[in-house]
């Protein structure tokens, strides 16, 4: 999707550090990527069945006892 300043769908992702997420408290990186500017932040379990579309603006974590393990774009 090319981006289109009048469509907030089109907007790129933010320019983020995503491995500065890993370790954080599932809450804390959900707060700090929605101030960061990611539209959708999914918190997923170790092993999750997801489907592979990539949607652009959303962060996608995964979650084992309370903290990030894992992190990426899509």
């Amino acid at each position: 999707m090319s981006h289109n300043p009048h469509n907030p769908l089109s907007r790129p992702n933010p320019s983020d550090d995503l491995d500065a997420y890993l370790g954080l408290d599932a809450r804390e990186a959900e707060r700090r990527a929605e101030e960061r500017g990611w539209r959708t932040v999914r918190s997923l379990p170790p092993g999750a069945i997801v489907t592979m579309e990539y949607v652009a603006g959303r962060l996608n974590f995964t979650v084992d006892a309370g903290r990030v393990q894992r992190c990426w774009q899509g």
